[in-house]
């Protein structure tokens, strides 16, 4: 089957009632016919049938092993982390996620698991940092903001080598534009409240895994732990995945339009976005992912924080938020929003200048989001109003 085929009839219909719609089994208990005798079920903490639907979907779309669903990304990651022990190490993408720097930086460390970053879109660095301690390869491709592109096959071959495990975070493409265990990833983790869910109105987190060890690791950790996604935040994102493949053909057509036109604007310096000929692994993204992706990110040639904040104010129709991935388009300022917690050393070194502006790409027209940008760039050529105050 074709891809929007597959994903559309892997969701199957309720078995009990013919429902094509997954019930949402909002029950915290099941009844049994003798102890230990049931139906699949005993406590929805262990296992829900709607959560269940849920999982095995993203097993499905991931082509794993078996699929685990969380309250968020964040505890998604902190269910996978867990599978480490005191003396063990990461190396991890250094252009990461600002909530997975605070947790590698001011949480795990002090349970005595050490962190290295590195670029890891340069292939030679990994092999570089690597350490007879590590015990996960941590990817983002693409990474957020900047959108850097990892060698997936590449660097899974190297964990393969070093007896290390490859985890991938595939939030920005979701399996339907790029799939990390095909590749050699063991771990994949998905924030689900981006694009799979899909209208900004579920907090998730699902992990998928490539083998019965980790699966069983993974069932111990989410059971034991309880941070699981409640029946109807699964069934707000299986509805929120049916239309996964219409939303992201527009979100990507439109990142398309918006990243080449901003590419021509005399104010820009940089845009990343890897379906610019001039992206940095452009040639790997196109080798690895089907398309390029709903975000794009630019920075100014006037680089400060004060220009940033000037054009994210002026915008109409991209909506000044944090998140991405939602049917409406929106905008973030990385440096003082969602990446303000990171320190001002690291994340230049990571790319990430004062000046950038991530867009969340949504299905509105690309002519009008890119007339809502060129309204608010050409706000820098005239006299700044009231003064902003920029929390640090």
């Amino acid at each position: 089957m074709k891809t929007a085929t597959q994903l559309i009839h892997s969701i199957p219909v309720d078995e009990l009632t013919g429902a094509i719609s997954v019930p949402i089994y909002q029950t915290s208990t099941f009844v049994q016919e003798s102890p230990g005798i049931n139906k699949g079920f005993e406590f929805s903490r262990a296992n829900n049938p709607t959560r269940k639907v849920l999982e095995n979907l993203i097993c499905t779309l991931e082509e794993g092993y078996a699929g685990f669903a969380f309250a968020s990304g964040m505890a998604a990651i902190d269910a996978v982390l867990k599978l480490l022990k005191t003396g063990d190490e990461i190396l991890a993408v250094e252009d990461t996620y600002g909530g997975i720097f605070q947790m590698f930086n001011h949480m795990i460390e002090r349970f005595g698991i050490k962190v290295n970053f590195t670029d890891t879109s340069n292939i030679d660095n990994v092999t570089a940092a690597i350490t007879p301690k590590t015990k996960f390869i941590w990817l983002e491709s693409p990474t957020n903001p900047t959108l850097k592109i990892s060698d997936i096959k590449s660097i899974s071959k190297i964990a393969k080598q070093h007896n290390t495990l490859l985890v991938v975070d595939n939030t920005l493409c979701t399996p339907l534009l790029q799939q990390p265990i095909p590749m050699g990833a063991d771990i994949v983790i998905h924030s689900a409240t981006k694009y799979l869910a899909g209208h900004t109105d579920v907090i998730a987190g699902l992990v998928v895994v490539n083998n019965k060890s980790l699966a069983d690791q993974l069932r111990f950790n989410q059971n034991i732990s309880g941070s699981i996604l409640s029946p109807f935040e699964a069934w707000l994102t299986i509805r929120g995945i049916e239309t996964l493949y219409l939303r992201l053909e527009k979100q990507c057509s439109n990142a398309q339009s918006i990243a080449s036109w901003l590419a021509t604007h005399p104010a820009i310096d940089k845009v990343f976005y890897p379906g610019l000929a001039t992206h940095k692994n452009h040639h790997i993204a196109r080798k690895q992912q089907k398309l390029y992706g709903g975000l794009v990110s630019f920075s100014l040639k006037s680089d400060n924080i004060k220009n940033a904040i000037r054009i994210v104010n002026a915008t109409r129709l991209f909506k000044l938020a944090e998140s991405f991935g939602g049917v409406k388009s929106m905008l973030d300022h990385p440096a003082t929003m969602t990446h303000r917690n990171i320190p001002e050393d690291f994340r230049k070194r990571a790319g990430l200048q004062d000046s950038c502006i991530r867009l969340s790409v949504g299905i509105e027209d690309a002519d009008d989001l890119i007339s809502d940008l060129k309204q608010a760039l050409d706000k820098l050529n005239q006299p700044s109003g009231k003064q902003t105050t920029v929390l640090q």
